[in-house]
Order: C-alpha cells, then sequence, then structure tokens
C-alpha cells in the first residue's frame, strides 16, 4: 500500500487558457493552502485499475482520474494494475482547486508505487510537478510551498519576503459547477477580453511581487482584486458567456471592500472559477480578521468560514 497527500493552492496571478498539453497561456502565482488536503491511497489489484468514488465525482471525473493513472504507468512501462481511493477534507468542485491537490496526490502516489516496484531511483518534486501537469494543468503548483510561480517552462518555488498567510474560505455555495474550470479555459478564448490578457498577467505578475516583497499590502490587494475581476470578465463576456459569482458572493465582496476602505487594511481578497471567496491575512491582522468575520456574518448569515 502507498499512501500520499498534497495541498491544494489558491492563484492571485491567475492562469487562465492553456494550449496543448496544459500549457499556460500567461504565468501565475498562487498560494499553497496547507489546510486543504487530498488524500490518495494505491494498492495492488490484479485485473484492472479501479477508483472507490470517496469523494463523489462524476464518471467523467472519475474516467479523467484514471486516465491520467494510465498515463503514469505508461510513462514508466508498467503493466500492473492498481485500486485507488482518494478523498478531500474539503469541498471539490466549487472553486478550491480540488483537482489540484487530487491529481498531485495521484502523481505522487503513482510514480513512488511504480518507482518502488520497479526499482528507480525516486523523482524529483519538479519531475512529479511536470508530469501532474499533464492530468491538471494547476496541480503543478500543489507541490510547492509556499509560493508558486507556473510559466510555459513549468511550475517552481520563489522566495518572497512575505512568506506566512492566513487563509479563510468564504463558503457561500458547495454545489459542484456546471462549467469545469477545464471547460472554462477553452471558453474564456472566444472572449474579446482575452486579447492583451498574457500581458495583462505579466504585468500584474511583475507588480504584485513587488508589492508583497516591498510591504505594500495595500497595492497587493488591489492588484489581486483587479485580477480576480479580469478573470470574472472573460468568462461573462465568452460565448457562450456564463458566471460563477453569485448574488451571496457579490454581497460578501461589498461588506469586505467596505470594510477594508473603513479600516484601510484588509485582506488579500481573490475568487477561483466558483462562487467562493477566498481571504488571506498577514500574521498582524488577527484582531481585523475576527471584526471582519464578525461583520460579513451578520449581513449574510448563510455562509461559513473555513
Amino acid at each position: 500500500m502507498w499512501i500520499s497527500e498534497a495541498t491544494s493552492n489558491i492563484a492571485l496571478i491567475k492562469y487562465m487558457g492553456k494550449e496543448q498539453g496544459n500549457i499556460p497561456c500567461n504565468v501565475s502565482l498562487s498560494y499553497t493552502l496547507s489546510k486543504f488536503t487530498s488524500k490518495v491511497v494505491i494498492e495492488n489489484c490484479t485485473k484492472e485499475d479501479s477508483f472507490k468514488n470517496a469523494i463523489r465525482l462524476n464518471l467523467k471525473s472519475v474516467n479523467r482520474f484514471l486516465q491520467h493513472l494510465k498515463n503514469i504507468k505508461t510513462r514508466f512501462n508498467y503493466n500492473g494494475y492498481f485500486c485507488v481511493e482518494s478523498s478531500n477534507n474539503f469541498p471539490h468542485s466549487v472553486g478550491i482547486a480540488s483537482s489540484s491537490s487530487s491529481f498531485a496526490a495521484l502523481t505522487k502516489c503513482a510514480v513512488t508505487a511504480i518507482c518502488e516496484i520497479k526499482g528507480i531511483n525516486p523523482l524529483s518534486l519538479e519531475e512529479m510537478s511536470q508530469i501532474s501537469r499533464e492530468g491538471s494543468g494547476a496541480s503543478c503548483r500543489s507541490f510547492f510551498f509556499p509560493w508558486s510561480v507556473w510559466d510555459k517552462n513549468g511550475a517552481k518555488s520563489i522566495d518572497l519576503k512575505i512568506c506566512k498567510l492566513n487563509h479563510d474560505l468564504v463558503l457561500v455555495d458547495t454545489q459542484p459547477k456546471k462549467i469545469s474550470s477545464s471547460e472554462a479555459h477553452e471558453l474564456v478564448k472566444s472572449s474579446p477580453l482575452f486579447v492583451g490578457r498574457p500581458s495583462r498577467a505579466q504585468n500584474r505578475f511583475h507588480n504584485l511581487i513587488n508589492s508583497l516583497d516591498n510591504d505594500q499590502w495595500n497595492n497587493a490587494r488591489e492588484i489581486c482584486r483587479e485580477e480576480y475581476l479580469d478573470m470574472h470578465a472573460l468568462f461573462e463576456t465568452s460565448s457562450p458567456g456564463f458566471r460563477y459569482i453569485q448574488p451571496k458572493t457579490t454581497i460578501v465582496l461589498k461588506e469586505i471592500e467596505k470594510f477594508c476602505m473603513e479600516n484601510n487594511d484588509g485582506p488579500i481578497v481573490t475568487i477561483d472559477a466558483g462562487p467562493n471567496i477566498h481571504f488571506l491575512w498577514r500574521d498582524d491582522q488577527n484582531e481585523l480578521r475576527k471584526k471582519a468575520k464578525k461583520k460579513i456574518l451578520e449581513k449574510c448569515s448563510k455562509i461559513e468560514f473555513l
């Protein structure tokens, strides 16, 4: 039996649009979310690869998972079979990058198992990251902590002055989204706003790193706000257009922006391809964090903080 875990990640500069082989159209910067993990357990079996649906994936997602396993076996010329079980400690398909952590965990587990069985030297994190990317693009970022940069050359760790942030997830809705992230990556190419998107992301990437390394927190907050609004504008102007942001999402966003203006401080706010909202706080913002949480729960009681 082999067991591996991997964490989710949240992109502040988003990966949106991809080329063949899950090569990103633009650079991205992500922060690893250590409290949100996926666990994969692999055992040898005799007939065919199988998957225990511990996280209630639909058939399409299960087949995608098993296809990635098959591709890994082909890469190593391995003809045996595995029984696979995967689980998360957080909801899947709601904009918390569950595919990132689950594919990273599967890649770690399968590669480790095959290397051990065949007597192959263990692969580096960078090598496993590249393999994982082929199954789920953003999963390549889940191999690095706490910050990861991903561009056309692959993912890697990056050192920034701020190395520890506290994370809150504002859980607006746990229902699986109707448009998957993979589908969104293709649809956004039809948006008239997609022209110039890589250069906009590149500029924000450099500006964000500069802000984080020079204690310009409010600048960093504004850059991240512009970035997630840019991404969601792509969704809404695609053909056909689609929308992840829900009315409760909008209420929370208005409240946190009002809170930040009143206090001249607040969290970095971002949203992935889903309705749920991520807050990232500095260590010295604990009291502010408590006040913000209380205020938001008073305004919108039918949400949850994770």
